[in-house]
C-alpha cells in the first residue's frame, strides 16, 4: 500500500471521482460497499477522516495547505485510514507544493494522500511531488460509456436520443454531457461558441464577437455567484458582530474591515477563474470543430460504405456541414495552425492577462492561418 497517489486524466475523465471511490474503499469496513454509514458520509462529504481540498480561486493558498497537513497528522476518528483528497493539485503554487512535499514524502502511518491533476507535466504537478506518488491514469470515457451514464441517471430523465447527442458532443466530459442534456443555457452557449470559426471570415465582426463572448461569460458568472457572495458576506459580518451594539462591540469588530476586504478579494479571484474556465470550455469546442475539419481535409473520418457519408470520428457530429466547409476553404496545414492558435489562447487565459487580449490575439492568428484579409 502506497501512501501517496496521483490521479491524472483529461477534464471530465473522472479522476476526482476515482480518488473518491478509492477513499471510500479505504474507510469502509467492507472495501466500499456503498451502503454503510462510512460510505454514505463520504458521498455526502461529511466523513471525519476524509479531508477534501478544493479551491474556487486560481491557486490553492499555502495557508490552506498547512492547515491540511496539520489535520492529516491526526489519528483517524472512526476509520482505519485518514485520507486527504486534493482535487486541484495543479493549482498548487511553488510555496504550496513545497509545504506539501514533506508530508507526501513521509506521511504519517495512518494517512493517505490523493492528488488529482490533468497530467504529469511539470506545469500541472511539480516534479518532486510527482516522483513521490504512485501514478494512476484515468482515460477519457468513450461516447458509449458517457451515454450509458446519462441513461442510468434517473434524475435526468433523458431519452436515448437526447443521451446519445449529449454524449457525442461532450468530448468525453460526463459532467458537461449532463449539463448539455439537461440545460438549455448550456446548449445555447455551445452553439454560440461554435460560430467563431465562421466569424473569422466576417472581418471586424470577429473581434466584436470575441468581446461579446467575454462579456457574456462575465455576466453569467456574476449572476450565478451573486446570491452566494451575499450569503458569504452576511455570514462573515454575523461572525464578526458587525452592527452589534453594547459594551465591547466596538472592540470585537476591530479589524473586521480587513477580513471583509479579504473576502471580497477572494470572491473577485473566484469570479476571474470561473470566467476563464467558462471561456476555456468554449475554446475546447472551437478546437474540436477545427479538428473535425482537419480530419475531413485529410480523409481521416469513418464513412458509410453505401452512401459515403461521414458516420464517426467527429467531436461535433451535429456540425458536419460547418466542418466540411472549413475543410473546403483551408488546407490541413492551415487547420492545424488554427488548432494551435486556439490551444495557445487556452494556455494564455491561465496567465494574468485580460481575456479580451488573449481572444483578440487568437482571432488575429486564425485570420492569418485562414488567409483572411
Amino acid at each position: 500500500m502506497t501512501h501517496s497517489w496521483l490521479f491524472t486524466g483529461p477534464p471530465g475523465s473522472g479522476r476526482s471521482i476515482a480518488a473518491k471511490a478509492f477513499a471510500t474503499a479505504l474507510v469502509c469496513p467492507d472495501g466500499g460497499c456503498g451502503r454503510c454509514e462510512q460510505c454514505r458520509s463520504v458521498a455526502a462529504g461529511t466523513h471525519p477522516d476524509v479531508l477534501w481540498v478544493t479551491t474556487t480561486g486560481s491557486v490553492i493558498p499555502v495557508d490552506a495547505v498547512r492547515e491540511v497537513i496539520a489535520a492529516a497528522a491526526k489519528m483517524p476518528v472512526v476509520a482505519r485510514w485518514r485520507v486527504v483528497v486534493m482535487e486541484d493539485a495543479d493549482r498548487l503554487n511553488e510555496a504550496g507544493s513545497n509545504a506539501l512535499l514533506k508530508s507526501v514524502e513521509e506521511p504519517p502511518a495512518h494517512t493517505v494522500f490523493f492528488l488529482c491533476a490533468p497530467s504529469t507535466d511539470p506545469q500541472d504537478i511539480s516534479i518532486t511531488l510527482r516522483s513521490r506518488c504512485r501514478h494512476v491514469y484515468v482515460p477519457t470515457p468513450s461516447p458509449q460509456q458517457v451515454r450509458e451514464v446519462l441513461l442510468q441517471d434517473s434524475t435526468l430523465g433523458l431519452t436515448e436520443k437526447q443521451a446519445t447527442w449529449a454524449a457525442s458532443v461532450s468530448g468525453g466530459h460526463i459532467g458537461r454531457a449532463k449539463r448539455l442534456a439537461s440545460t438549455e443555457a448550456a446548449r445555447a452557449k455551445r452553439a454560440t461558441a461554435l460560430k467563431l470559426p465562421q466569424m473569422v471570415y466576417e472581418g471586424g465582426r470577429l473581434f466584436a464577437f470575441t468581446a461579446e463572448l467575454v462579456r457574456r461569460a462575465t455576466e453569467e458568472v456574476a449572476s450565478s455567484m451573486e446570491q452566494e457572495e451575499v450569503r458569504e458576506r452576511e455570514e462573515l459580518e454575523r461572525a464578526l458582530g458587525v452592527g452589534a451594539k453594547g459594551r465591547g462591540a466596538a472592540k470585537a469588530q476591530r479589524g473586521a474591515g480587513g477580513q471583509v476586504k479579504e473576502l471580497e478579494k477572494e470572491q473577485k479571484n473566484r469570479r476571474v477563474r470561473m470566467v476563464r474556465d467558462s471561456l476555456d470550455f468554449a475554446l475546447i469546442d472551437v478546437a474540436g470543430l477545427y479538428r473535425d475539419a482537419m480530419m475531413q481535409a485529410v480523409g481521416a473520418v469513418v464513412t458509410d460504405s453505401a452512401e459515403g457519408t461521414p458516420i464517426g470520428g467527429f467531436q461535433h457530429p451535429d456540425m458536419k456541414a460547418t466542418s466540411r466547409e472549413l475543410a473546403r476553404r483551408n488546407s490541413p496545414e492551415a487547420l492545424v495552425q488554427c488548432i494551435d492558435a486556439v490551444s495557445e489562447c487556452r494556455q494564455t487565459l491561465q496567465l494574468n492577462l485580460k481575456p479580451e487580449v488573449a481572444l483578440d490575439a487568437m482571432a488575429g492568428r486564425l485570420r492569418q492561418a485562414c488567409r483572411v484579409g
